[in-house]
């Protein structure tokens, strides 16, 4: 019987990549972009999983929360509408499905050599956290600050 940490991780796992799949095949961008809201939201919950709890929170705040803002509402502002089809896209579309399973070929074959030599990572994250904390406000401050001001 799987554990449920395991559960959750192909739940969350089968969310993003069916996001993924619906942010490319929506012909409208406003469905686009809440598809790839939906994606982040699963990755910080992969994210958490792993014990990243910072990597999870900046992913919701910075790339869920504030970029997608911004691109929903350049969308909105540009008042964009539905795509249409040229016969471009049924050629790429035949290239794509070419390269797709190179790619997922390509993917196969990573995952199994990571199986191989898989190692498990040390440290407890709420220290780990705390020590990433400790260096940006001290160390780097100035280039976190620059940053913030681009």
């Amino acid at each position: 019987m799987p554990s449920a940490q395991i559960i959750v991780f192909f739940i969350l796992a089968a969310v993003a990549v069916l996001g993924a799949v619906s942010l490319i095949v929506q012909r409208h961008p406003i469905r686009s972009a809440l598809s790839l809201i939906v994606v982040m939201v699963s990755l910080a919950g992969l994210y958490l999983l792993q014990g990243a709890e910072l990597v999870a929170a900046i992913q919701i705040i910075v790339y869920a929360g504030a970029i997608m803002v911004l691109f929903v509402f350049v969308i909105m502002l540009l008042n964009a509408g539905e795509e249409e089809r040229t016969n471009v896209s049924r050629i790429a579309r035949y290239a794509g499905l070419r390269l797709g399973f190179f790619l997922l070929l390509q993917l196969a074959w990573w995952v199994g050599r990571g199986w191989q030599g898989m190692a498990t990572a040390a440290g407890s994250s709420p220290a780990m956290t705390r020590s990433i904390s400790r260096l940006l406000f001290t160390d780097f401050l100035l280039p976190f600050e620059l940053t913030s001001i681009l």
